[in-house]
């Protein structure tokens, strides 16, 4: 196995989108007048998985960044989520967990969380490589909130997402040599990304043979 290490030029490329989705983000939230405050959920229940080797490295930056402690008891609860939702999966049943990153309702690596977790929320739309684009209508409060605003969800503004995704996908075979095709497509929860280490890779096979023991 070989660790997947984020150059310094990469962890700032990636905060640089982080921050444009979060702008992107902001501005349809500001059109809407959406907030989450006094929402009766919270979107850290949610079962989210993730797809790519760079934001695994970014999060095991800011976790490493935490006391030793906290560390343990974050690693803790990580496992008891990933059991939950393993039984949860079992019964044919949406698993609905609390993070293992939130603490006290709130997420205690807010300035390395997730693209999806930035991006949850409010209505977006993406162009997926095959041409195909799809929209997301956001969460329940959202959804509520453009039904009561717009004659149909189509008028609603949208965050646009394709070109982040594809910068994003840009740094990931960046990451990987420019041969992420050789790699199998990863689908971690954060709980997983924190138990599994961090991010590492079998090299390829037709790799090895160069690869020194």
């Amino acid at each position: 196995m070989k660790e997947v290490k984020l150059t310094p030029d990469l962890v700032g490329r990636v905060r640089q989108i982080y921050e444009e989705m979060e702008k992107a983000y902001d501005q349809v939230a500001t059109l809407l007048q959406f907030s989450c405050d006094g929402c009766p959920d919270n979107c850290c229940d949610s079962y989210f998985q993730h797809h790519t080797f760079v934001e695994w490295g970014y999060l095991w930056l800011g976790f490493r960044q935490l006391p030793e402690s906290q560390q343990e008891e974050i690693l803790k609860r990580s496992r008891l989520y990933i059991d939950a939702c393993e039984q949860a999966l079992a019964r044919n049943e949406r698993p609905q967990v609390v993070c293992p990153l939130n603490e006290k309702g709130r997420c205690c690596l807010y300035a390395h969380r997730l693209m999806v977790c930035r991006t949850h929320g409010v209505p977006a739309t993406m162009q997926r490589p095959d041409g195909q684009r799809l929209n997301f209508p956001g969460c329940f409060r959202c959804q509520e909130l453009v039904k009561q605003t717009f004659a149909h969800e189509s008028e609603a503004p949208r965050a646009e997402r394709t070109k982040l995704l594809r910068s994003l996908a840009m740094m990931e075979n960046e990451l990987m040599d420019g041969k992420r095709h050789l790699y199998p497509r990863i689908q971690l929860t954060i709980a997983q990304m924190l138990v599994k280490g961090p991010p590492s890779i079998a090299v390829p096979y037709c790799e090895r043979e160069n690869v020194a023991d």
